[in-house]
């Protein structure tokens, strides 16, 4: 049985986080080798090959463990609905769950992830500002990437453990319509599909998923935000 969740207290704070220039080494989890990870000075990333639920520290983590299975269609297509079982990813979320928790950082999933439910947390408030997630030290908030540079709106969701939490760009940004979609359907149905559901070829998946390097240098500030002296492990 779930415990009962704390109250959901705002956390109060009004500092900026950005990514320093020069700052203590992070993990990057569940990130793409050649992705907007990769090459920056005191980033360790941990792709597929390298299996990220294997990090056993010292560094503090931004993770972005895999949510196929988690989303709005984690049982499959639509044409073939339950294909798929709900939440089997193969153990990373829960394995990044631990990392956040055990060695700081922050973890990133798309809004309305059932990754909240099936782990107890608290939903975060759409409106924005950081809430008291669980009973492990997490916070957790709602922030749309489309705010730093995604061509969606792209709301996500954050938790995070043992860091400064930093004033987002918080509520939502303006309703975005692809151009074809509109004029081939109207606006019902082009607001219905979104704009995700028009990007095609081969790279879609990677374009709808990918970080925008402003939202990527917030993660690592958060995560660099760790005083050095408390990264120990935990128990």
């Amino acid at each position: 049985m779930a415990l009962s969740q704390p109250n959901p207290t705002i956390y109060p704070t009004s500092r900026q986080i950005s990514a320093p220039t020069a700052a203590p080494t992070i993990a990057a989890l569940y990130v793409q080798p050649d992705g907007c990870y990769a090459d920056l000075p005191g980033v360790e990333v941990w792709d597929q090959a390298r299996d990220a639920r294997t990090y056993a520290g010292p560094h503090p983590v931004v993770a972005h463990p895999p949510c196929q299975r988690w989303g709005r269609f984690w049982h499959g297509s639509t044409r073939k609905p339950h294909q798929y079982l709900l939440g089997d990813d193969e153990g990373c979320f829960a394995a990044s769950l631990t990392a956040v928790r055990r060695w700081g950082g922050v973890l990133e999933h798309p809004a309305d992830s059932h990754a909240w439910a099936a782990y107890g947390l608290n939903r975060p408030q759409r409106i924005g500002r950081w809430i008291a997630a669980d009973f492990e030290g997490g916070w957790t908030c709602h922030v749309e990437q489309g705010h730093y540079g995604h061509f969606s709106r792209k709301p996500t969701w954050l938790y995070a453990v043992g860091v400064d939490l930093p004033d987002l760009i918080w509520g939502a940004g303006p309703q975005r319509l692809h151009p074809i979609a509109l004029e081939r359907h109207g606006y019902a149905k082009a607001r219905r599909i979104g704009m995700a559901a028009m990007i095609g070829g081969k790279d879609k998946t990677r374009i709808r998923e990918a970080t925008p390097p402003a939202f990527r240098d917030v993660l690592i500030g958060i995560a660099r935000s760790l005083p050095s002296p408390s990264i120990s492990g935990g128990n």
